[in-house]
């Protein structure tokens, strides 16, 4: 192996990698060197690196100079170590040619079994086994994996023979066939590929492997693998390395057989060896379900030393990687072999079991424990989620529908339903609904609280269809191209399907599959996942990061303190005023607004004229202003303005009761109303279509009057860019009474609390700040309010005023805007798309999910805070904003607040606490114990 060492190093046989070079040798490759060295059975071979992959793409798809002669000096090698020649007709050696990625990519790439053979080493093969038939068996195999991997010919056309000669043997399965059917087969087989290359098959063992080789490495980019990489977020960089490893045969009669097995149950997590094996069989015949496997106990009784060896090699496996192992092994004529070990995958349910038994057992600490469990894994956990069989059943029926992106997870199944308010009645009969819309709005959201799941055409994961559905814990599928919903015909077709009003459908919004008909689910309960709980409460010993949620009313509260939240980082007021029986008041307040805010301003200027006016003067001021007093007095539209706040100050009051009551102990962040006041009314376009009929008609005078009145209205408040109009703060300077209204009920509702003796910790958040003035003004004007309601009341409570940063201008000036903020809360989404100046509703359907495939940005950043941009504003607020105020609190809640790569960097970065929808609150806790871990780590 001297002229190895002499080059740059491309390959390692298996006696000189170990278990550290995954990053070179692949998972495959580094498992099968760790177990050579500790003295297992496994077959003898060596490793192409990832390196060499990446180096073969590098130069146009060519070897890097020397792989090619390390890579035949090491099957030199490994000749020697089986006493068999490559191409030897004599003594065959045959090798698999199996791709290993650093990270676990089952059944991505691609793999050729039984490379080395031609008619001259079959005919070796069979004289060494005396087997004619086993040496025809492994032959035809070859031929087909090699055509397929190779030479890109589909596979079927090899099946449609095989069966075929199946057929006229009456064989039922393949082991029934005979070494003369088999030699037919391989004639065949032959034959097959001439006619579709134009060259017969390659019979030279080198060329055969060199060609292997080559697909192997090209397998790394094909579909599946790609798709695989951007679901999983697995580098696109990393490269596959390439295993030559030794055959060993399991298709030589009863006394041989092939399986797959795992330390614990993959899906339960139970510790229990789990898996199946056939004999007379190579590993592909257990993945393609050829023929049914048997459990892995039953090889107690068919080969009880093998199995008791097996036993012995698994729980070797497992104590010396003190993780659940998944592992392949094949027996020749009763010698066992391992032919690979890895962690193995595992449900979410298993996974959060096995890292808490393994700490129960001691092979694993608490911190490793911790780290052994996907953050994202727990949300499935607490979602209710589809029978995968169930689900698989109905896909093999052609039930499938369409994908589109997959918003919030869970899973539901219900009948079609388009319109919100059907939703509601059909609920209100205890049926199951999905909701289907083109998109949805505000005025959808009684709807979406009834139903079961959200299916829309058109928005993104940040969509309102997705935010709320996630604020809700229920499923939705948004973004669904495919569909074209048809609202006003009740229906909506996929291709050339037609799914009316009525019929059910499936959504499940952890893939974002659709499918017709019903699929059940399994519906967990927190209070009884003991592993959850424990997992939870040590990665609570070990966060910095404080974990808040985004909730709405009470029961969302109930909900995220039942998950362990410490307080509510957003309390959205706008969502109370859509509910059903409020947007009524809440549009009488809006019409009335204009004219009572303008006599307001009227008297408001009257009043500072007299003050300024002469002696002579001051008749003819006080003269219009007792005029602009009586029009004030006597406007129907300024006691409908009041009117509808005095009915709303008593809504606010109580779902601010009702939630603090939750809260008890803890701190909730109140947000002041946030959305442009159109928002809360019908759409111009509609209301013109309805305004036109009723002019046409001309039968309805009254309704045509009110309509005209809402559609001026609505025109008058119609903005070019309404998320970067009048909203926030500045809707809380431009019409003052909405802000106190909002204040007056939290003090109010606070105070009460506390004569009950409910300790009640409010904090009010003034959205949208751009400037310092904006916010000096709102609290000037908000602390007065406070004063009023406490000393009414006759209770102080603590209180805390602060803001949202949600504008660059904000984050460049946190230093000004913490002189009036005593806490400042992220809120990323809107930061972000500030930042891009993207529309993130507009984006994610037209061109922002292809950014993410053609790698002009790494991740979608409504997802996964963009740390370079967003994240470099966020910093730079933190220093600001604590120069100025050192015990300024800071947290986050946006949706990046549920997202575990965000929470490390708001750990990174010193914040104090992350805000995320009630169901993300057990992933927060852990993603933030696991961002302390790393930070552990990287100071080491």
């Amino acid at each position: 192996m001297a002229t190895i060492e002499s080059a740059r190093r491309w390959v390692y046989l298996f006696t000189q990698g170990d278990t550290n070079m995954r990053d070179l040798l692949g998972g495959k490759g580094a498992g099968l060197a760790d177990m050579t060295k500790a003295g297992l059975p496994v077959p003898p071979g060596f490793t192409i690196t990832t390196e060499a992959c990446n180096q073969y793409y590098d130069l146009g798809e060519d070897f890097p100079p020397g792989m090619w002669k390390q890579a035949i000096d090491a099957l030199r090698e490994v000749e020697r170590e089986a006493g068999k020649g490559f191409g030897d007709p004599l003594n065959p050696l045959l090798v698999s040619v199996r791709s290993g990625a650093k990270f676990s990519m089952p059944g991505m790439m691609d793999t050729v079994l039984n490379l080395g053979l031609n008619e001259d080493t079959r005919q070796g093969l069979a004289r060494l086994s005396g087997d004619e038939r086993f040496a025809y068996d492994a032959y035809r195999r070859f031929i087909q994996g090699f055509s397929s991997v190779v030479l890109n010919i589909d596979s079927k056309e090899f099946e449609a023979i095989l069966e075929e000669t199946k057929e006229r043997a009456r064989a039922k399965l393949d082991t029934d066939l005979t070494a003369t059917h088999l030699k037919d087969v391989v004639s065949r087989f032959k034959e097959l590929v001439k006619a579709r290359t134009g060259k017969g098959f390659p019979d030279d063992p080198l060329e055969q492997l060199r060609l292997a080789i080559k697909a192997v490495f090209a397998s790394w980019n094909n579909k599946r693998a790609i798709d695989y990489r951007n679901f999983n977020r697995i580098p696109h960089d990393l490269g596959t390395a390439v295993n030559i490893v030794t055959m060993v045969f399991g298709n030589m009669g009863s006394d041989s057989g092939t399986g797959v097995a795992f330390t614990r149950d993959p899906a339960t997590g139970e510790k229990r060896l789990y898996g199946e094996y056939l004999t007379n069989a190579q590993g592909e015949d257990v993945v393609a379900g050829i023929r049914t496997p048997q459990p892995i106990m039953a090889l107690a009784q068919e080969m009880p030393q093998v199995y008791q060896q097996f036993v012995n090699i698994a729980r070797r496996l497992e104590l010396h990687y003190r993780d659940a192992q998944d592992m392949e092994f094949t027996i020749e004529r009763g010698k066992l072999y391992m032919l690979q070990t890895r962690s193995a995958k595992r449900t979410a349910s298993a996974a959060v079991k096995m890292a808490v038994d393994m700490v129960e057992e001691g092979l694993i600490t608490k911190e490793a424990a911790l780290q052994r469990v996907e953050a994202n894994q727990i949300y499935q956990l607490l979602l209710p989620r589809f029978d995968e069989e169930a689900k698989d059943r109905l896909r093999r029926q052609g039930s499938f529908l369409a994908k589109g992106l997959n918003a919030s997870p869970g899973a539901a199944s219900g009948k079609v339903v388009f319109h919100p308010g059907r939703a509601e009645e059909v609920a209100s009969r205890g049926e199951s609904v999905i909701l289907v819309r083109p998109e949805t709005n505000p005025d959808d959201v009684h709807g979406m609280i009834a139903a079961k799941g959200i299916l829309t055409a058109r928005g993104g994961a940040t969509s309102h269809a997705a935010v709320v559905a996630r604020g809700l814990g229920k499923p939705c599928v948004a973004g669904c191209e495919a569909l074209r919903v048809d609202v006003e015909e009740g229906r909506f077709s996929v291709d050339n399907r037609v799914i009316s009003e009525n019929e059910e459908i499936s959504i499940d919004g952890t893939t974002g599959e659709v499918f017709l008909g019903r699929i059940p689910t399994i519906d967990p309960k927190f209070s009884e996942e003991r592993e959850l709980i424990t997992l939870l409460s040590w990665a609570d010993e070990i966060r910095r990061l404080g974990v808040w949620a985004n909730a709405d009313y009470p029961r969302d509260a109930a909900r995220a303190r039942e998950f362990g939240a410490e307080g509510i980082g957003l309390c959205r007021t706008e969502h109370m005023f859509f509910e059903e029986e409020r947007l009524p008041i809440v549009r009488q307040m809006i019409l009335a607004a204009p004219e009572a805010t303008a006599l307001e301003d009227e008297l408001a200027r009257l009043r500072r004229e007299l003050a300024a006016a002469s002696e002579h003067q001051k008749g003819e001021v006080k003269k219009r202003l007792a005029e602009a007093q009586g029009k004030y007095d006597t406007s129907h539209k300024v006691k409908d303005y009041y009117g509808a706040l005095a009915q709303l100050l008593k809504f606010q009051t109580e779902d601010f009761k009702g939630i603090f009551r939750v809260m008890e102990g803890k701190p909730v962040v109140v947000r002041l109303l946030d959305p442009p006041l159109h928002e809360f009314l019908p759409r111009y376009e509609e209301l013109l279509v309805e305004v036109t009929e009723l002019r046409i008609r001309g039968d309805h005078p009254a309704q045509l009057a009110e309509k005209e009145e809402l559609l001026q209205a609505v025109a008058d408040m119609r903005e070019a860019n309404p998320m970067l109009g009048l909203r926030g703060c500045r809707l809380g300077l431009m019409n003052s009474a909405i802000n106190e209204m909002q204040v007056r009920a939290i003090l109010t509702a606070a105070c009460e609390l506390s004569k009950e003796g409910i300790d009640v910790r409010p904090e009010i958040m003034i959205p949208l700040v751009g400037h310092v003035n904006e916010l000096r003004l709102v609290r000037e004007q908000l602390e007065k309010m406070v004063k009023k309601v406490t000393e009414e009341v006759g209770v102080m409570v603590p209180y805390k005023f602060g803001t949202m940063i949600e504008v660059p201008r904000a984050a460049l000036t946190a230093d000004e805007i913490a002189e009036y903020a005593q806490f400042f809360s992220f809120g990323t989404n809107d930061l972000t798309q500030t930042t891009f100046a993207i529309s993130r509703d507009d984006a994610e359907g037209k061109f922002l999910l292809q950014y993410v495939q053609r790698n002009i940005l790494p991740e979608n950043p409504f997802q996964v805070l963009d740390r370079k941009g967003v994240g470099k504003l966020i910093e730079m607020a933190v220093e600001l904003g604590r120069k100025t105020r050192p015990d300024l609190k800071i947290g986050v809640c946006g949706e990046h607040g549920g997202d575990p790569s965000s929470i490390e960097f708001c750990h990174q970065v010193g914040l104090d606490y992350v805000s995320c929808s009630p169901f993300r609150v057990p992933i927060a806790r852990l993603a933030a114990a696991q961002a302390a871990l790393a930070g552990v780590e990287r100071d080491r």
